[in-house]
């Protein structure tokens, strides 16, 4: 019989995500998981970790990755930190969560794979986002086939901000390209089939940031043909008007999906008049081509949850560890996004 206990947690940073997202799922899911220690600089932060969960705090990273009864590491702690903290826990025998991005680069995350294999321990990134309403309805249309062959699809993220805290800054691993394209890297990944496909990316330090690095990337993917289509990432801190989150453009129809609902407009091939090539290199009546599609329209409503995809990760994970099942998120899998990430930076020598 398998061990059904809780997994005992140690949470290294209690900032936005630490608290908000990590704390919050393990605290909702009590019969998995159980916070026994914590760590952050900050000792209102330690007290208030003291009050909810009765849990020990520690002021550094070296002490909780030291306190053995904790089995899984939660890494929220600043970008930079990432690898070197992963690995530190993995070799102290506890397995990881860790946060986005992996690691900062592709070197870091070699090596944070080669210790989770020499080691045994189950390491796992916290993309959530891949259980986003909004990502899971645009995945699900394309699988069914009724836009036809994709072709393009465009991933919006951003709105009109300026920012002046720690990841506005470069020397903690701060900018657009680390806090947010991990996710959306990610997602367009997840939409082709070519795990070194061609990268453009553009990315500018615009005066909305008060720090140092980018507050404004694209970046294209272009698999190789018969891969996948072709992907468009805009991730930015200048945009003040709404935008879909993501626009797919198919051979039978296009697709706008929003937070919470999708606007779906399609055709099917069969019920379509011929489309017979005219050779006569004339304009018939002096008129562009026209013609009345059979066009089907649905608007899809569904519920936004960002709570709820986190929780989700965390069951995963705990079937993962518990009952030895596949992960959901494995490390190789967000390998090939942190070579992208890697691959933009090199095409951006004088913004990161």
């Amino acid at each position: 019989m398998t061990d059904q206990s809780p997994i005992n947690v140690g949470i290294a940073g209690l900032g936005r995500t630490g608290w908000n997202n990590h704390a919050n799922a393990c605290a909702h899911l009590p019969e998995q998981f159980r916070v026994v220690a914590v760590c952050d600089p900050d000792p209102e932060r330690q007290a208030e970790a003291i009050e909810r969960f009765d849990c020990l705090a520690y002021a550094s990273y070296e002490e909780l990755v030291a306190d053995k009864a904790v089995e899984l590491m939660v890494v929220a702690t600043p970008s930079n930190l990432h690898a070197e903290q992963s690995i530190a826990a993995m070799r102290a025998g506890q397995h990881v969560i860790v946060e986005k991005p992996m690691a900062s680069d592709l070197a870091g995350a070699d090596a944070m794979l080669a210790v989770a294999k020499e080691t045994g321990r189950t390491l796992t990134v916290h993309q959530n986002l891949r259980y986003a309403a909004d990502f899971v309805k645009v995945r699900e249309v394309i699988a069914s086939g009724v836009l036809g062959r994709i072709i393009e699809v465009r991933i919006h993220n951003g709105g009109f901000d300026r920012r002046w805290d720690w990841q506005t800054m470069k020397r903690y691993g701060g900018g657009m390209l680390n806090n947010s394209g991990p996710h959306f890297v990610d997602m367009g990944m997840l939409l082709i089939d070519d795990p070194e496909p061609d990268v453009f990316c553009h990315m500018e330090a615009t005066p909305l940031y008060a720090g140092d690095a980018d507050s404004h990337v694209k970046i294209i993917l272009k698999p190789k043909p018969g891969q996948g289509p072709l992907i468009e990432i805009n991730i930015t801190t200048a945009c003040a008007v709404p935008q879909p989150n993501f626009l797919v453009l198919g051979t039978q129809g296009s697709m706008a999906c929003y937070r919470e609902e999708a606007h779906l407009k399609y055709f099917d091939p069969t019920e379509a008049p011929p489309l017979i090539l005219d050779e006569a290199p004339i304009a018939r009546d002096r008129v562009y081509n026209r013609e009345q599609l059979p066009w089907k329209e649905e608007q899809v409503s569904f519920v936004y949850d960002g709570a709820e995809g986190v929780q989700e990760l965390y069951r995963a994970l705990f079937a993962s560890i518990r009952q030895g099942k596949d992960l959901d998120i494995t490390p190789e899998s967000v390998r090939a996004q942190i070579a992208v990430l890697e691959k933009c930076r090199e095409l951006n020598p004088g913004v990161i």
